[in-house]
């Protein structure tokens, strides 16, 4: 489908198949016993993967929508790597060009699943960091308007407002129907600040109390798509919404994946950013204040084999009979 055109039925699917995702209570962990119920929404289970899914689908519909991307134009975004696998599934899907700058330490699995949908990677030292990435997608696009328009994830408003009218309404739903009640607490990370932003203003407006805590990883060697932000030249995302975050737990990468590898035990397969959602909703909950909390757990385990996180350490081998 071209982007003046519309969308095939397959592209339809896609789209329609986002959303809805489960809603697991997370228990047995020792923190939980002063009765707070722990919940996540699971959003591996969306078409590309990961919760960005969602925000992808916004900008994308409205970019064509408002003509951006008309003439042939490539849509163009720095990413880690999640919102670059949507920004290639749905723009292969819609007919839409798209050219990615992620930095090179992006898992593999991220990095192929990218090139097979088709769109164009361009990948920075990783020892820049990634708001070296982000800095240079929007040299990209200054320096070539013809070629690129430049999406930026991080001040485009339809980020955070997929999250408030779509993730935050559906966890507001899901808890409604699980507990009786709006969460007490939601615990999310920065990225573009997109899903904190979005899903803190809609859960606020049912209850003005709740209390929003982010967790923030150190700023080496970091965990794969959240923001340390505690550097002074550390780029803060322009939809980020500070005023909403009551409390930043700060996180190690050692931490989360601790915490990555007891919910693997309790069949839930997640990534890193979701170890350390759960590992500081953990904090909250041993602080017997909160009844319910909830997260979100932004992505599946299966692309992360290639780091070692889940590299099998023992062999037992069969004796014969």
């Amino acid at each position: 489908m071209s982007v003046h055109g519309r969308a095939n039925a397959s592209a339809r699917a896609l789209l329609g198949a986002i959303g809805n995702t489960p809603f697991v209570e997370i228990d047995g962990f020792p923190e939980l016993s002063r009765g707070t119920r722990l919940f996540g929404k699971l959003e591996g289970s969306n078409p590309g993967g990961s919760i960005k899914d969602r925000p992808v689908a916004n900008m994308l519909r409205a970019a064509i929508a408002g003509g951006q991307l008309a003439g042939g134009r490539r849509l163009l975004d720095s990413t880690s790597g999640n919102a670059g696998i949507a920004y290639a599934l749905y723009g292969a899907a819609l007919g839409v060009p798209i050219t990615l700058v992620v930095p090179a330490n992006a898992s593999r699995e991220r990095l192929d699943r990218i090139a097979a949908h088709g769109a164009e990677l361009i990948l920075t030292d990783p020892l820049e960091g990634y708001d070296f990435a982000l800095r240079e997608a929007a040299r990209l696009a200054r320096e070539n308007p013809a070629r690129y328009w430049h999406c930026d994830q991080y001040s485009n408003p339809e980020n955070w407002r997929a999250h408030e009218s779509w993730t935050g309404a559906e966890i507001e739903r899901d808890a409604l129907a699980a507990t009786g009640a709006v969460p007490d607490a939601f615990v999310g990370g920065v990225g573009t600040g997109g899903t904190l932003t979005g899903v803190a203003r809609r859960l606020r407006r049912s209850n003005p109390a709740l209390y929003v805590a982010a967790a923030i990883p150190e700023t080496f060697p970091g965990i794969e798509g959240l923001k340390p932000l505690g550097a002074p030249e550390d780029v803060v995302p322009a939809i980020l919404d500070l005023d909403l975050i009551d409390e930043r737990i700060p996180m190690t990468l050692d931490r989360a994946l601790d915490v990555c590898r007891a919910l693997a035990a309790r069949g839930i397969y997640a990534g890193p950013s979701a170890g350390a959602f759960v590992a500081a909703a953990l904090e909250l909950a041993a602080r017997g204040r909160y009844k319910t909390i909830v997260t979100v757990l932004s992505d599946a385990g299966e692309r992360y084999g290639s780091t070692g996180m889940w590299r099998y350490g023992t062999t037992h081998e069969s004796s014969p009979a």
